[in-house]
């Protein structure tokens, strides 16, 4: 019997290739989907090819100019990226890494190819509890997209309801990593810096490094990802 197909949402980091693991681990045959969206840490993007490729998923990228319109310290050059916040800075208020409505948009083309796909289910790797504020990121967010989901798509429409898996939403970073590692996950192929080296090492010093860092360390376990020196 065919297994039911699902769109996964892929960065390339340790939220969204824990949710593809999850996603294959509940039987789902996995569809990844990345986005090149002019974002400054472009890295992430061979991280997502290499987290596809390892989990035998298809891949497919897609190029959202959201650079083009600004505002956000991830695709601005303008803007720089928050370094050495403290933890209890992190999650306050809306950072300058928000990306304007990003997950909106994501969220909306994950749909549309769910709909290709025959698929009514979409996976997304959102966390509420460590996190950098976005309110893109929140279940109230999570279930009224769901909602207009289903009021605008042929599926909603024929009584076929989609549904958008958020399994992170209420773990912190340390019970997702546990649990990919449950998964067989191996983060070493992913990357979470927002301010990379231009070799691609992590900075240690922007929000999602200092998360993630934070995360390991709580979980007990080595981040396998290599660090700039002294960063």
């Amino acid at each position: 019997m065919a297994r039911q197909r699902a769109v996964v949402l892929l960065s390339g980091g340790l939220d969204s290739t824990t949710t593809l693991a999850i996603a294959a681990a509940e039987g789902f045959a996995a569809h990844a989907l990345g986005f090149r969206y002019g974002q400054r840490h472009r890295v992430e993007l061979r991280a997502a090819r290499r987290v596809a490729q390892r989990a035998g998923v298809p891949y497919r990228e897609l190029s959202v100019p959201l650079d083009r319109l600004g505002g956000s310290a991830l695709t601005d050059d303008d803007i720089p990226v928050p370094l050495g916040r403290e933890d209890e800075e992190i999650g306050e208020g809306v950072p300058l890494t928000y990306v304007p409505a990003r997950n909106t948009v994501f969220l909306a083309l994950a749909l549309a190819w769910a709909e290709v796909l025959g698929s009514r289910d979409i996976f997304i790797g959102v966390n509420a509890v460590d996190y950098s504020g976005y309110p893109d990121c929140r279940p109230d967010f999570v279930q009224a997209f769901e909602r207009t989901a289903n009021l605008g798509t042929r599926s909603g429409a024929e009584g076929r309801p989609v549904r958008i898996h958020a399994p992170l939403l209420r773990h912190s970073k340390a019970q997702i990593i546990r649990r990919g590692l449950e998964l067989g996950v191996d983060y070493s192929l992913t990357s979470s810096c927002y301010a990379p080296s231009p070799k691609g090492l992590a900075c240690s010093r922007c929000d999602a490094c200092r998360l993630r860092i934070r995360g390991f360390a709580e979980a007990g376990v080595e981040d396998p990802v290599r660090y700039s020196p002294g960063g």
